[in-house]
């Protein structure tokens, strides 16, 4: 492996540990007050001045884009124009497209989203502004005549408004097209692009995005390398949705020489990553959802699933932002998900010990 890239990699590991600690104050609290879909407000961080957004070759013609206090966006770009997968947060929308241009000067051409939390969409409105559908297009015209929003249709249902009620999101942020299958297929910059469908995973509108020329998934939300798994329950995620996401970048990713490199993943936060970083995430999940599974189904209570401290042995990975998002609320989470689903074992007729009645 390139020794150049892998020093880089690490440079740019300290700024997604960086704006770890501001995504999980900013989602993480907005989720745990749980606001209705339409009670959602796009997100801004008080410092954007101070952040920079950098850009890291990947492979192929994809690039990753890296600010603090936004998640990552995925950077295609060609002769045909630029092609970004999330906009992160609206505050850094001036320094995404200051990055943007410092890798192509073509107009974005697309914008496709991995999921509806303002971390990954709030600059839709005003990068599709700097953009241009491709004439004859068939991916639909915003109300600016920018580039084309492309994502489930969850997502448009959940960033828009029943008719007289006030969206949680501007018009020249929705998407301009959505599909409802299995997946989405585009052909961009000469490589074919799918867009694949996760249900009720992170949300009930996750997409993953598998650049198959340059050989990188962009994953969203569904695989992170900076916390546990944050599972937005209120917006139909559940921990079955993703272990299944993860299996299925499992399924796609093949690795290079002793299980490094080969089809790159870009997580929704944090650093690059490849198979072996999603097999080491799933099975850490894998293993938690078991333990917790099993105490759910012998009818213990959230506290004392809590007290059994399931994740013990994963917290010094995945917990170095618990002031945020603690192992106890990850723990909730899952417990919650399963207790939907899991029936519990009666607990039959207490045992005294021996010698007492």
């Amino acid at each position: 492996m390139d020794v150049g890239r892998i020093a880089t990699w690490r440079a740019l590991g300290i700024a997604c540990a960086a704006g770890a600690a501001f995504w999980l104050a900013a989602g993480v609290d907005a989720q745990r007050a749980a606001p209705p879909a339409g009670q959602v407000r796009l997100a801004a961080t008080a410092n954007a001045g101070d952040v920079d957004v950098h850009v890291l070759p990947v492979q192929g013609n994809v690039y990753m884009l890296v600010g603090a206090g936004g998640g990552n966006i995925t950077l295609q770009a060609g002769d045909d124009g630029v092609l970004l997968v999330d906009t992160s947060i609206e505050a850094l929308t001036d320094k995404v497209l200051k990055a943007v241009r410092s890798v192509s000067t073509k107009p974005i051409r697309y914008i496709l989203n991995t999921h509806v939390h303002p971390d990954h969409v709030g600059g839709n409105a005003g990068l599709a502004r700097q953009g241009a559908v491709i004439a004859g297009g068939n991916m639909g015209l915003n109300s600016y005549n920018g580039a084309a929003v492309v994502a489930h249709e969850n997502v448009l249902a959940r960033m828009s408004a029943p008719t007289g009620q006030q969206a949680p999101f501007p018009q020249a942020a929705l998407p301009t097209d959505t599909y409802f299958t299995k997946k989405k297929d585009l052909f961009f910059n000469g490589e074919a692009i799918e867009i694949l469908h996760e249900p009720s995973a992170h949300t009930d509108g996750d997409s993953i995005v598998f650049f198959r020329r340059s050989d990188v998934v962009s994953a969203g939300d569904v695989f992170v390398t900076t916390t546990y798994p944050v599972i937005d329950l209120d917006r139909g995620g559940n921990i079955q949705g993703v272990l299944g996401a993860l299996n299925h970048i499992l399924d796609i990713t093949v690795p290079r020489e002793k299980q490094e490199g080969g089809t790159y993943v870009i997580p929704g936060h944090g650093r690059l990553g490849d198979e072996a970083d999603v097999l080491e995430y799933r099975d850490m999940l894998t293993i938690v959802r078991d333990r917790i599974q099993d105490l759910v189904t012998n009818g213990m209570t959230l506290e004392q699933v809590k007290a059994a401290h399931p994740t013990l042995d994963y917290d010094g990975i995945y917990a170095k932002n618990a002031s945020a998002y603690s192992p106890d609320m990850f723990v909730e989470t899952v417990f919650k998900s399963l207790s939907a689903t899991v029936k519990t074992v009666p607990a039959g007729p207490r045992i005294a010990p021996p010698g007492k009645k």
